[in-house]
Order: structure tokens, then C-alpha cells, then sequence
């Protein structure tokens, strides 16, 4: 990466550990784009969590870091980052090491995690959260809530940010814009504009070319 360089970062959902080579960051939950701009000759390695497992390796709701870059110091003991950096920086692979991190700090998987699980799927899957409400057995406002704790925000927003991922997926690969968004669930073409421009902060034909 040269200096100066800007990457877009999409909202996908996802929550990140990211290592710079001197310090862990977690990257919340966005709910719009941000520019990242590169140092000559840096590096960056991350690990992407899925959604909603994040909250799990943290021990704090996903809410804590919406549209925020957090330093892991922040939220784990000074002995434990500690460890954590040492650990890292001595590993052949830190994106491995990151993994081993997260995987000795997470929760083990009980029905909260399988809540949130489906949740997801069925997301994806284009169920608008009233629908989901009903089919996990929740009050909207309960799901609400629990999809705040896991994604950092409810599941409509969760819904519309994997509905725009998919689109763009289906443009990257070739396919035209207007069956992309069908195929992703858009009413048309222009629903699929309005939500680029909104949450990735640039047109659309700008963001695919």
C-alpha cells in the first residue's frame, strides 16, 4: 500500500480484530462506510468475525463499538493484552494467532448463540425483522434488543447491509446491476442505488468500477 492510499470499508455485518504490528484494534459494526487510508509499505492483518460472533470473544454487547475502532487495551486486563501482543508478534502467522486468541476467549455455544445464528439466516435469507420476530418466538422488541447486543443494531439494518453485500457480490461477478438487485430482493434497480449511496457513501457505478 503507498501512502495516501484510501480503501473502503462496507458495512458487512461483521466485527474485526485487526493488527498493525504493535497493537490490537477491534473494529465495531458499521452502519456506513469509512475511508482508510494506508501508510507507505503497512501492513495490516485482521480477522473477521461473522456476524454476531464477536460479542461472544469480547464479553460486550456488539453496541459498544457501532461505527467505532476500539484498542483491545480498552477492554481487555493490561496482562492479558500483554500476552495477547507478545503472542502475536511472535507468531509466523499473526492472522493464525488471532484466531488461536479469539478462540480461547470465546464463549462456548449455547441458545443465545443459536438465537443469533438464525437470526442471521434468516436475514439473509430477506425476512424483514417482523417476520424474524415471529419465527424465533420474540416480540420486536426483543429482538431489538438481542440484535443490538449481537450486531451492533437491530435486524432491519442487519438485513439491508447483507442485502447490499449480496448485490454487490452479484455485480462484481458480472452480473448487470438491475438483475443483481432482483436477484438480491431490491425492488429494482434504483432501491439498490439508494441504499449504496446511502450506507457505502458513493454511487453506485462509482463503487463497482
Amino acid at each position: 500500500m503507498s501512502a495516501g492510499d484510501e480503501v473502503r470499508i462496507l458495512p458487512d455485518g461483521c466485527m474485526d480484530f485487526l493488527w498493525d504490528g504493535r497493537e490490537i484494534v477491534i473494529a465495531g459494526p458499521d452502519t456506513h462506510a469509512h475511508l482508510f487510508v494506508g501508510d507507505a509499505g503497512s501492513t495490516m492483518i485482521g480477522l473477521r468475525f461473522a456476524p454476531g460472533f464477536a460479542p461472544r470473544v469480547l464479553g460486550i454487547p456488539a453496541a459498544e463499538f457501532t461505527d467505532q475502532q476500539v484498542p483491545l487495551d480498552a477492554v481487555w486486563a493490561p496482562e492479558q493484552i500483554r500476552r495477547a501482543a507478545d503472542f502475536v508478534a511472535a507468531s509466523e502467522s499473526a492472522a493464525l494467532a488471532l484466531e488461536t486468541l479469539a478462540l480461547e476467549s470465546c464463549a462456548p455455544p449455547d441458545d443465545d448463540a443459536a438465537l443469533v445464528e438464525h437470526v442471521v439466516a434468516l436475514a439473509r435469507a430477506g425476512h424483514n425483522s417482523t417476520a424474524i420476530a415471529d419465527r424465533i418466538g420474540l416480540s420486536t422488541r426483543q429482538l431489538q434488543r438481542r440484535s443490538t447486543a449481537a450486531f451492533g443494531y437491530g435486524a432491519k439494518t442487519l438485513g439491508r447491509i447483507l442485502r447490499m453485500q449480496h448485490a454487490l457480490a452479484l455485480v462484481h461477478r458480472g452480473i448487470r446491476p438491475a438483475d443483481s438487485a432482483a436477484r438480491a430482493g431490491y425492488a429494482d434497480q434504483s432501491h439498490l442505488s439508494r441504499d449504496v449511496k446511502e450506507m457505502a457513501g458513493v454511487p453506485l457505478g462509482q463503487l463497482v468500477n
